[in-house]
């Protein structure tokens, strides 16, 4: 995400990439499959489960929510997003 902006400016947000250490609050930066591949999301945790979380893409959308992999970028299915 550097290098976005102005050439010394830092990236706004503070990413949890270690799935093992995943708990909700945390930002993450999640990849979404087909259409979407490629681009970079960021979301909030507001489920972790063993095998898979779940994502809250946008704060101003409180029910909208995404089921990613449990992985450092959790990818999620074109599908979920709408």
């Amino acid at each position: 995400m550097q290098g976005m902006g102005a050439t010394d400016e830092a990236c706004p947000f503070e990413f949890n990439f270690d799935p093992a250490t995943f708990k909700v609050g945390d930002v993450v930066s999640y990849r979404v499959t087909g259409n979407l591949s490629g681009f970079p999301f960021v979301g909030t945790l507001a489920e972790v489960h063993d095998d898979y979380v779940i994502i809250a893409p946008d704060p101003t959308k409180p029910d909208e929510r995404y089921r990613g992999t449990r992985e450092s970028r959790p990818e999620v299915d074109e599908s979920e997003v709408g």
